[in-house]
């Protein structure tokens, strides 16, 4: 499964980054307590965000390339909210959160940031990202405004800064799949956002 990587900034901005060709990712039984060890060293060990960013988006490829398991764990998206995630790994203490997202056809997500670091990977189905910035006045200090879009496909990996904002629309008539990776969230720093209200509030 070969891709693009890109990484989106707080500022809102999206760019293409360089990716590891995947002939240099094959491994022998590469899984996912493997990928776990990996990523703990990432975390502990890079301090620079962009960099960090950088190092897991060739870790998640590394694993989606060689673990068939990974792609196959997925649920079907709930009937009433087009949505269901299957949480993979979940440890007391553990630094970050590894789980699969379904999204039925048309289903849209709240706009919203994370409260943390963020990689998704598209399994299956194409996913339309819309990219917003914090653009703050006196009276709206939660005010927002919409700064472009990006439609990602499978293969396709998407990393997200701290603050970074978005929503996500699945598009196409299948349902759009994806492996979601997460840092510690910062729960005071986890919002979404009202665009018409120009209201924000924690969830």
């Amino acid at each position: 499964m070969t891709g693009r990587d890109w990484l989106v900034t707080k500022d809102g901005h999206y760019e293409a980054c360089k990716s590891v060709r995947v002939w240099d990712l094959l491994r022998e039984n590469y899984r996912l307590y493997r990928f776990l060890t990996e990523m703990e060293d990432v975390i502990n060990h890079v301090e620079d965000e962009s960099s960090r960013l950088q190092e897991i988006r060739m870790l998640v490829r590394r694993l989606v390339v060689n673990s068939y398991w990974v792609q196959s764990q997925n649920m079907e998206p709930h009937p009433t909210t087009g949505t269901s995630v299957l949480l993979l790994y979940d440890e007391l203490g553990f630094p970050f959160t590894v789980q699969t997202v379904t999204f039925a056809p048309g289903t849209v997500s709240t706009i919203h940031n994370h409260g943390t670091w963020g990689v998704v990977a598209v399994l299956k189905g194409q996913e339309r990202n819309t990219f917003w910035r914090r653009n703050p006045v006196p009276e709206f200090p939660d005010k927002i405004e919409r700064t472009g879009e990006l439609t990602l496909f499978p293969g396709d990996i998407i990393s997200f800064a701290c603050d970074a904002i978005h929503s996500v629309e699945a598009v196409g008539e299948e349902p759009t799949v994806t492996f979601n990776l997460y840092g510690e969230t910062c729960s005071k720093e986890r919002f979404e956002f009202d665009p018409v209200t120009h209201s924000g509030r924690n969830f």
